[in-house]
């Protein structure tokens, strides 16, 4: 194996018996560059592209309770071309990662470190947070935007270097929600951020020339917490979900949140450039959502499919030691309940209708982003395992047969969400593979697996060792290296 460490974090994390510091969650501190690395099997020569996957990597030991979503963030970047990989990863250097490397310590205590005060508060994202940019990852333009799921700020990245290239100019004073959309077909991204002052949340529109095309206010009657819109091809959905942080708890400064299950879901409907005087409100049943799928328009309604939490406020892991953050039950999704759902939104009548679509608990999907906003077949959910926020397999549905394949890791071997890669020249929506980092517990050694996806419980067609074990984390991508070099 040929493989660089570019360089080594001095880090001040103790040792501590901490669930998510430990085992699948241990931070790698190290950079590498890496190539001709050990490769079981044969890497395909028919795509072309980058696979990044976002991490929570703390660097410093947590100031007071720690969260896995507070960690620092690292990206992790695969690149394949004429059947050779490449991998590389990086620290993004956010604001608050530059401060605490030059004190030597953590500066911001976490979401859930209450009553513990930040020893610089106020700075880097809102309510005194540390932006951490350690959520999503998407390519857009040609560069890599990561983000931070309390709103933080979008930085961008070279993605085949990974080289930094500075907080996004475009960035609203209310930040970037952790999941904007590309949409592939036509180069914009869509966003959205949310504030605990009115109006409460924006949605905004950025052209295939990485310029702010549209941003507009979308009212809602307080502040929420929304995690993620869908798009189709007229229309962007933003949801008002009866989920929102404690008054009280606020006004100390305690990010607490609190579900209440007498208020409707509203989902806010406007078109892609439209206005708030477009805006068209649909109610539905309550719930809290993470992820969505996928949306598209049939007839006279509009489709949206996402993870239906059937127990949006767990009670505490019986097993969850008490010194621990208090929600970290928050991130068993065996606990929430995420199922498959479909809502249907009347555009004429302005009804709507859901149905479940399976009862098994899954959450983390992933479609061929060629079908973004348009109806698609396949779906490639992430199978959780129980009491932990890791991944142990994936599940393949086929919407048009209703059949379903599954997938297991292994034992001890644990991934994330599954990208799909399009072969080069592609005509079937499944014709292609997915791709993950899998780390594996029994060997301490993470690899790269590619899936076929039409022989998907065939197992790995290859699988490419890395230089190091990382830490699991949660969301990733892939981008076409094509689009990427006619847009850089």
């Amino acid at each position: 194996m040929a493989a660089t460490l570019i360089k080594e974090f001095k880090s001040s994390i103790k040792e501590n018996d901490h669930p998510y510091m430990n085992g699948p969650w241990a931070p790698a501190h190290e950079e590498f560059n890496a190539t001709d690395m050990e490769v079981i099997g044969t890497i395909p020569t028919d795509i072309d592209g980058v696979y990044l996957r976002n991490t929570e990597n703390p660097l410093h030991q947590p100031h007071g309770r720690y969260h896995p979503f507070d960690g620092d963030g690292m990206l992790h970047m695969m690149s394949f071309k004429d059947g050779k990989a490449e991998y590389r990863n990086r620290y993004v250097r956010t604001r608050g990662f530059e401060a605490e490397q030059e004190a030597g310590e953590s500066l911001w205590a976490g979401w859930t470190a209450y009553p513990v005060k930040s020893k610089r508060p106020g700075e880097c994202v809102q309510d005194g947070l540390k932006d951490a940019s350690s959520t999503d990852v998407v390519v857009h333009a040609g560069k890599v935007l990561s983000t931070f799921f309390m709103c933080g700020e979008g930085y961008r990245l070279d993605p085949y270097t990974l080289e930094q290239l500075g907080i996004e100019s475009w960035t609203p004073i209310d930040g970037i929600s952790a999941h904007p959309k590309v949409d592939v077909n036509t180069g914009e991204m869509l966003f959205f951020n949310y504030s605990k002052y009115p109006p409460y949340m924006h949605y905004g529109v950025v052209g295939a020339d990485n310029k702010l095309k549209n941003y507009i206010p979308i009212e809602l009657p307080g502040p929420r917490l929304p995690h993620d819109m869908a798009f189709s091809e007229n229309y962007a959905i933003l949801n008002d979900l009866p989920m929102a942080w404690i008054p009280e708890m606020m006004e100390q400064g305690i990010h607490l949140p609190c579900y209440d299950d007498s208020k409707p879901s509203r989902f806010a409907v406007v078109p892609r450039m439209g206005g708030p005087e477009d805006i068209q409100w649909f109610e539905a049943k309550p719930t809290y959502v993470l992820h969505w799928l996928n949306a598209y328009e049939e007839g006279d309604e509009l489709v949206l499919e996402g993870y239906f939490q059937g127990n949006p406020m767990p009670e505490p892991l019986k097993d969850q030691p008490k010194r621990y953050a208090t929600l970290m039950s928050l991130v068993d999704l065996n606990s929430l309940q995420t199922r498959l759902h479909r809502w249907r939104f009347n555009l004429k009548t302005g009804e709507t209708t859901e149905e479940d679509l399976d009862d098994e608990v899954l959450e983390f999907g992933m479609i061929n982003q060629k079908y973004a906003g348009r109806k698609n077949r396949y779906i490639y959910s992430a199978k959780p395992k129980k009491g932990w926020f890791l991944f142990e397999g994936l599940v393949k549905h086929d919407m048009e047969t209703g059949g379903k394949q599954t997938l297991m890791f292994g034992e001890d071997r644990y991934g994330s969400e599954a990208p799909f890669v399009p072969r080069i020249g592609a005509v079937d929506e499944d014709d292609g593979y997915l791709v993950s980092f899998i780390t594996d517990m029994k060997v301490d050694r993470t690899e790269c697996v590619l899936i076929d996806a039409k022989k998907f419980e065939d197992g790995p067609v290859c699988r490419i060792m890395l230089p190091h074990r990382i830490s699991s984390g949660t969301h990733a991508t892939w981008a076409n290296g094509d689009e990427i070099r006619q847009t850089s």
